[in-house]
């Protein structure tokens, strides 16, 4: 069992970001299969029928290529992991086919048995024995007792408009609460979102200011939602909080915020989808850490992830490692309503820049007056850390961002660091608009990527 006495006896201080221990039951087939039973109306195969398409073959991209060698220095270049996503033995050339032979099957096998076979099937087995031999404790037990949960949306009102996200374990609470904060203020002029970022200074730190104060809240009290305290939840999302945490900015000076417990980073997905009925889906899955925990198993070819990373071992901290205990996580759908209907679907990847990039999005969109495209483009700015389990010390800038907003962030005490132009460790972020008319019917969508990534809107 996952407990902190075992993980001890294991000879660990903390959770390792990589390996055995990082790994938490997965749940991403169980959620894909109860989301079908639910609302699907294709064929279970159907579904599944493009991903085996692409494990058997795709062009590799830059993005590919930056990220499996980046893997390599991580996971080491003789490992099962390299056998799997560095199969030649060397870096991957822009356009030439991967091919991912185990995993195509797999998937296949799933698309046949359906979504058990990843839990209680002989992909389940195998996944069980692998990690049992790795050194994890999960075990076919874990598999086989995992279950979603269908929960309530969260939501805040920010100046007219209703923002949506999931509630703990994610970061949802995170995002909602970042934006009370800022909606304490009076918005910035709707002409200070320019092509250069936001050129107001003061809305500039007090939104790296509220970001420092979130994250630490983040960090002291998320956790699974069965394990928090009763009215943990409504005091992180209520106004008392909110006015507790701006009374604590300092309009002139940054502050010194606290150390992390938890590891930095992610390596996650998003995406959004809308139909004529108005149907939406906001969807973020991830691997934490790049490819995760650097274990795949050679017989089916799947690799697990490490956001088990952010469990810690202090067993007075709202996330301490527990059997059966899901970890937070930093993941962050978001969905914005107009008069009780949806109106705009968005989410992001980025670790604990989620939470920070969706109140950058609704604030251009809401106080900027922008489009998605516009709003989703805009330069951006992060409360970061150097390094995992550190203070978010470091205030980040796009270097798109006005020199004269730097110099006055400068002045207060900010410790800058420029990002490149539409930088990718600022973030993907993407969305759906829901155009309606005078009736409040859908009469058309928007949709729109993030320039700082390789997806694409779609639309059939």
């Amino acid at each position: 069992a996952a407990t902190i006495q075992a993980a001890r006896a294991a000879g660990l201080e903390r959770v390792p970001l990589r390996g055995a221990w990082s790994i938490t039951v997965p749940g991403a087939i169980a959620s894909w299969g109860d989301a079908h039973k639910r609302f699907g109306r294709l064929a279970w195969a159907d579904l599944l029928a493009p991903a085996i398409e692409l494990a058997e073959s795709f062009p590799a991209s830059p993005a590919w290529v930056g990220a499996v060698e980046s893997g390599a220095r991580a996971y080491g270049v003789d490992s099962d992991w390299a056998q799997a996503f560095r199969s030649l033995g060397r870096a991957w050339r822009l356009g030439e086919v991967v091919r991912l032979p185990a995993l195509a099957k797999t998937l296949g096998r799933i698309a046949a048995e359906g979504p058990e076979e990843a839990y209680t099937g002989g992909v389940g087995r195998s996944s069980a024995a692998y990690l049992e031999a790795q050194g994890s404790p999960i075990r076919g037990s874990d598999l086989a007792e995992h279950h979603s949960d269908w929960v309530e949306p969260i939501r805040t009102e920010y100046r007219g408009v209703t923002a949506t996200s999931h509630p703990p374990n994610s970061c949802g609470p995170i995002a909602l609460e970042l934006l009370n904060v800022l909606a304490l203020e009076p918005a910035p002029a709707r002409e200070s979102f320019t092509a250069q970022g936001v050129t107001d200074a003061d809305w500039v730190h007090r939104g790296l200011e509220a970001a420092r104060l979130t994250l630490a809240d983040r960090d002291a009290f998320l956790t699974d939602a069965l394990a928090m305290a009763p009215d943990g939840l409504a005091i992180l999302l209520s106004r008392e909080r909110a006015q507790e945490l701006a009374g604590r900015i300092d309009p002139d000076r940054v502050t010194a915020p606290p150390a992390s417990p938890l590891p930095r980073g992610g390596g996650t997905i998003y995406l959004a989808t809308a139909d004529r009925w108005g149907g939406c889906v906001s969807l973020i899955e991830s691997n934490y850490a790049g490819f995760g925990s650097g274990l795949v198993d050679p017989a089916t070819g799947i690799g697990f992830q490490n956001r088990g990373a952010f469990f810690t071992l202090d067993p007075s901290h709202a996330n301490a490692l527990a059997p059966g205990k899901r970890t937070m996580h930093t993941l962050t759908p978001g969905m914005l309503f107009r008069d009780g209907r949806p109106w705009v679907v968005h989410g992001s990847m980025g670790g604990e820049i989620q939470p920070q990039v969706y109140a950058q999005f609704v604030s251009a969109l809401v106080d900027g007056e922008l489009d998605i495209a516009a709003a989703l483009a805009a330069p951006r700015w992060a409360a970061d850390v150097e390094e995992h389990y550190g203070a978010p010390v470091i205030s980040v800038l796009e270097s798109r961002y006005a020199r004269a907003v730097a110099d006055e962030l400068e002045v207060r005490g900010h410790r800058l660091r420029w990002a490149e132009p539409f930088d990718s460790g600022l973030g993907h972020a993407h969305a759906i608009e829901l155009v309606r008319g005078p009736d409040g019917g859908i009469e058309s969508f928007g949709a729109a990527t993030d320039p700082r990534s390789e997806g694409q809107p779609l639309a059939w």
